[in-house]
């Protein structure tokens, strides 16, 4: 369903962003401005503000920001309709929405609604069901040390099955279609309809709105399959959603780590010990999606525990997969630190607990290896590295896990460490990582991501470096105001911009503005988002000034945007004159005159630029 454009403004102009990040984190003015711990990552000293005046946010420690909408799609893992739509139930805002979508969003609330009253149900049939198979399911939870509490905590329930649920549903009003679109109950071949689950206990699994929007079931005794997850529905996608992230959220951005398991119960075992920045795949391998979701949470780790049986060493080797330049230093602030432990003994997370304690388990994710560390140890386990031959085979085995990333710093360092330990020339391992080919990617989604630039960042000049952030402050200058950026336009459209990305945001701005001459700087950044995921962090990474220092500012930008262009001729026309390209005579002497005239012009420009900004 389309939202009008109109629509979308209103409930902008609706939504404070001060009073609705207020509610998340304290807020503090100094002058203009209102200054906040980020809510995104785990900082003790304030370093996001918030702009009254624009409405909109920045974090100077994790470099996040945008408007009101951007908030909320990093707070409560909305896309950009339903961000609106959910701002407009809190302004109480009616939206007129258009078109056609997969599922209209009223078909969607009856889904949720199906499935609030399944988990609801269930839930009852557990906790007061007088049949043997309900009083099987408690002994089962109790003997999982998941008795007590725990039930009514994570709202687990039993399914009885025999069409007690299609009858208690269709008591509510809902039709046979709705309860098979929320994969609630089944019919086949035209027969009668029955419920999904029979005797089994039921994990409720949430949206990280705290929705339920699909089940898992444990069979009860003998049976299979031992688990049951519900399929694909309009609400629910395994690969993009983790079971307990509603309740861990939270705790991830406090302790900016994630930690990630195989099964229901470890999860609520780790909760229930005090360690709640645990979540679960639910019956699929570790996904891009996945990992980009705990992302924007887990600010700092994520720690995937493998179980020490086979299955759970399987799942350690296709989580190598996802080792990319995401997660090497060149990445900057967008870094993701993926790390992996074995549980011992072939314990997993919720028996390891038990037997060993919290504590113990604590100080294992805490010594978590880097994935790729990890990887490596991996391969060369599985070599003989006392006889050449085994140490070749192992080399091999190991640069694969360095292949998606050999371009790097450090691979390289990787590397030559290879070399100490298989007792090779580091020259000879460098050589061989350079012709390593990577592996195709594991998880298509990941072919469907933008492409980084090619340039590696750790080959950035310094006045490389310097140039581009001069270009984004202008560019961030200019979104955050409009008049200006009009003012400036044919700056936008000339400037050579040296990246890709602020070649591209330059053109969105210019774009914005040339549909919308009034457009807000929060209407500026929110177009540019939708074309670049980066944009937002980006356009709001202006530092403050007053009033009365922006056009100075601006100037000085510009000016050193045009140096900077002016420098570059100089030295190609230099490079030119040092060359062996075949010159004549009058050829040479006007490239000689043009390089010594625009010497002169570059002297004196410098001589009137006067610095007026820090770095």
């Amino acid at each position: 369903m389309a939202i009008s454009e109109e629509d979308i403004q209103k409930v902008r102009e609706a939504s404070d962003i001060v009073a609705i990040m207020g509610e998340r984190t304290v807020m503090r003015q100094r002058g203009r401005d209102f200054w906040c711990c980020c809510p995104f990552h785990n900082e003790k000293t304030p370093s996001c503000k918030v702009d009254p005046s624009t409405q909109l946010w920045h974090c100077f420690g994790c470099g996040e920001g945008g408007d009101v909408f951007g908030f909320i799609m990093r707070s409560e893992d909305l896309n950009f309709p339903d961000a609106v739509r959910y701002l407009a139930d809190r302004a109480q805002i009616d939206l007129h929405e258009t078109g056609r979508a997969s599922m209209p969003s009223s078909q969607k609330a009856r889904l949720k609604e199906v499935c609030k009253l399944t988990d609801e149900f269930y839930h009852e049939q557990l906790m007061r069901g007088k049949s043997q198979e309900a009083a099987a399911a408690r002994s089962y939870l109790a003997s999982r040390d998941l008795g007590g509490t725990v039930p009514k905590t994570w709202h687990l329930g039993f399914a009885p099955g025999r069409q007690s649920l299609v009858r208690f549903l269709s008591s509510k009003g809902f039709k046979p279609g709705e309860m098979i679109a929320a994969n609630v109950a089944v019919q086949r071949d035209g027969g009668r309809l029955n419920d999904r689950f029979y005797n089994r206990v039921m994990f409720p699994i949430n949206n990280p709105q705290g929705e339920c929007i699909a089940f898992g079931g444990r069979v009860i005794g003998q049976g299979e399959p031992k688990y049951l997850n519900s399929q694909e529905t309009p609400l629910f996608h395994k690969s993009s959603v983790l079971y307990g992230l509603d309740k861990a959220k939270n705790a991830m951005v406090s302790t900016g780590t994630a930690i990630i398991v195989e099964g229901y119960t470890d999860v609520i075992a780790l909760h229930e010990n005090g360690i709640r920045n645990a979540v679960a795949t639910l019956g699929t391998a570790l996904t891009i999606q996945h990992v980009r979701l705990i992302s924007r949470h887990a600010s700092k780790r994520i720690v995937y525990l493998f179980d020490g049986d086979a299955a759970g060493q399987r799942a350690a080797d296709r989580a190598l997969s996802f080792i990319n330049e995401e997660m090497t230093p060149e990445a900057g602030k967008s870094r993701i630190e993926l790390c992996a432990v074995t549980l011992p003994d072939d314990l997993d997370p919720a028996d390891f607990v038990s037997k060993r304690g919290a504590e113990e388990l604590r100080t294992l994710v805490a010594d978590a290896k880097p994935l790729i560390s990890y990887g490596i140890e991996r391969r060369l386990a599985a070599h003989d590295l006392t006889s050449a031959e085994g140490r070749t085979r192992a080399l091999s085995d190991a640069l694969t896990v360095l292949a998606p990333i050999k371009s790097s710093v450090l691979a390289k360092d990787y590397a030559i460490q290879l070399a100490g330990r298989l007792m090779m020339r580091e020259q000879d391992v460098l050589d061989a990582l350079d012709q390593v080919q990577p592996p195709r990617a594991y998880d298509n989604v990941e072919a469907a991501a933008p492409a980084r630039p090619t340039q590696d960042a750790s080959q950035l000049t310094e006045a490389e470096i310097s140039r581009r952030k001069f270009e984004r402050r202008l560019l961030s200058l200019f979104a955050q105001n409009p008049l200006m950026a009009l003012e400036h336009a044919d700056t936008l459209a000339q400037t050579q911009w040296h990246s890709a990305l602020n070649a591209q945001l330059a053109g969105s701005i210019l774009a914005t503005l040339e549909q919308n001459p009034s457009a807000t700087p929060a209407t500026i950044i929110s177009a540019a988002s939708a074309t670049a995921p980066r944009a937002a962090g980006l356009l709001t990474s202006f530092e403050s000034c007053e009033p009365h220092q922006l056009e100075d500012t601006a100037r000085f930008l510009i000016e050193e945007l045009e140096l900077g262009d002016l420098e570059a001729s100089l030295a190609a026309m230099n490079a030119q004159l040092k060359s062996n390209a075949p010159l004549d005579e009058s050829e040479r002497d006007i490239i000689f005159q043009a390089a010594v005239d625009l010497q002169k012009t570059i002297v004196a420009k410098r001589a009137s630029h006067m610095p007026i900004m820090n770095g």
